[in-house]
């Protein structure tokens, strides 16, 4: 399965990419921020995006809205450490399908990749 990664951290991305292998995911593409994340879509064609909210020259929420327009159907997890109630109904009403709060455990990511998959698959 190929996996788009969208955060300003490399920190973060290195981390998400730790749990992913560990997963069995290898197929795994980063970007540093939405207009990044907009730029390798086409060519990389992900199954699914973990996204960052917050990041530098276009955020997660941003990202989201543009890339909805032309694919409706690729799962999209926003992976961030916004947690008001508010945020997240904004965030599903843009296309998001699941929601992880940082800091996670492997197991927490692991469960919501799992998810999305089977609500997707459903």
């Amino acid at each position: 399965m190929k996996i788009l990664l969208v955060d300003d951290s490399k920190t973060m991305r290195n981390i998400q990419k730790s749990v992913l292998s560990q997963l069995g995911y290898t197929e795994i593409e980063e970007a540093c921020d939405g207009v990044d994340a907009l730029s390798k879509v086409g060519a990389f064609e992900p199954e699914l995006l973990l996204v960052d909210w917050n990041m530098p020259n276009m955020d997660g929420l941003t990202f989201v809205k543009k890339y909805r327009q032309s694919d409706k159907s690729t799962p999209i997890i926003m992976v961030t450490t916004e947690t008001e109630r508010a945020r997240v109904v904004e965030a599903i009403k843009a296309g998001v399908n699941n929601y992880v709060v940082k800091p996670f455990t492997p197991d927490l990511l692991s469960q919501r990749i799992n998810e999305t998959l089977e609500k997707v698959a459903a």
